[in-house]
C-alpha cells in the first residue's frame, strides 16, 4: 500500500463534514487513519491501482433508496470491493421494501453532505440503518470513503459493526 495514513481527526481538513462530526462522538474514532488521494483517483479500480491497495481491503459504500407504500427510506450497504450488495433480494428483505434501487447521484450527496465517490458510512444521517457484509468485518483493516473523494479512511472492518444504525448480514454481497 502506497499511503501517507495519520490519525483522520488530526487531519479533519481531509474529511468531509459530517465524517469530522460523526468521528467526534464515536468510541473508534482512534482506530480510523485518513490519507490524501488523487481525486481523480477517487472511484475504486483506480484507487486501488495507483495506491497499491488490494481490491479486498477496500470496502464501498453503496446508498439505496428503499420503497414501500408510498415512503422513501435510505440505507447504505457496505461491501468488499470485490463483490457487489444483494440490492434486489436480502437488502429488499431486510428493509421490508417492494422496491429497493441505488439512490441518484444528487439526492445522495444532498442528503449526506458528502462527495459522490467519496460517500462513507461514518457520518451518514440519523437514522440510516448502516448494513454491513460480515465479509468486511473479517477483512481486517479496509480502506473507505472519506466523504470527499480527495481522501480514503483506512479502519478496521469491526469497527463499522459500531457505526449507529449498523446491521452485520451474512451473505449481503453477492
Amino acid at each position: 500500500m502506497n499511503l501517507d495514513l495519520g490519525p483522520a481527526l488530526d487531519r479533519s481538513a481531509l474529511l468531509a463534514p459530517p465524517v469530522v462530526a460523526a468521528l467526534r462522538g464515536w468510541s473508534r474514532a482512534g482506530d480510523v487513519r485518513v490519507a490524501p488521494i488523487d481525486a481523480e483517483l477517487a472511484d475504486t479500480a483506480a484507487f486501488c491501482a495507483a495506491y497499491d491497495v488490494p481490491l479486498g481491503r477496500s470496502a464501498n459504500c453503496v446508498v439505496v433508496a428503499a420503497k414501500r407504500g408510498g415512503e422513501l427510506r435510505f440505507a447504505a450497504c457496505m461491501v468488499l470491493a470485490t463483490t457487489r450488495a444483494d440490492v434486489n433480494g436480502l437488502v429488499r428483505r431486510h428493509l421490508d421494501a417492494r422496491k429497493v434501487s441505488f439512490a441518484p447521484m444528487e439526492q445522495a450527496v444532498t442528503l449526506t453532505g458528502m462527495e459522490y465517490g467519496g460517500i462513507t458510512p461514518v457520518g451518514l444521517p440519523a437514522g440510516w440503518p448502516v448494513l454491513v457484509d460480515a465479509a468486511v468485518l473479517a477483512a481486517g483493516a479496509v480502506i473507505i470513503g472519506s466523504g470527499i473523494r480527495g481522501s480514503k479512511l483506512e479502519l478496521p472492518g469491526e469497527a463499522l459493526a459500531d457505526l449507529p444504525g449498523a446491521v452485520v448480514l451474512e451473505g449481503l454481497a453477492g
